[in-house]
């Protein structure tokens, strides 16, 4: 049985935590900063824990972990 292919953009995006959670970097923060509150700017620093659904896509798409 060949071996299942990890996305590449989930390996450069997202971690595994040890107890099974998913971390992302928030969005919104590229570009265009000016034009969004400084409020906003402060609570997306840092990562986000995923919500449950969107955590089971993640971890389909990396079969073997990251």
């Amino acid at each position: 049985m060949p071996k299942m292919k990890t996305k590449s953009s989930v390996k450069k995006r997202f971690k595994i935590t040890g107890t099974g959670k998913v971390l992302a970097g928030p969005g919104m923060k590229r570009h265009g900063l000016i034009n969004r509150p400084q409020k906003m700017k402060r609570q997306n620093r840092g990562s986000q824990v995923l919500t449950p659904m969107d955590a089971r896509t993640v971890k389909q798409w990396a079969p073997y972990g990251l």
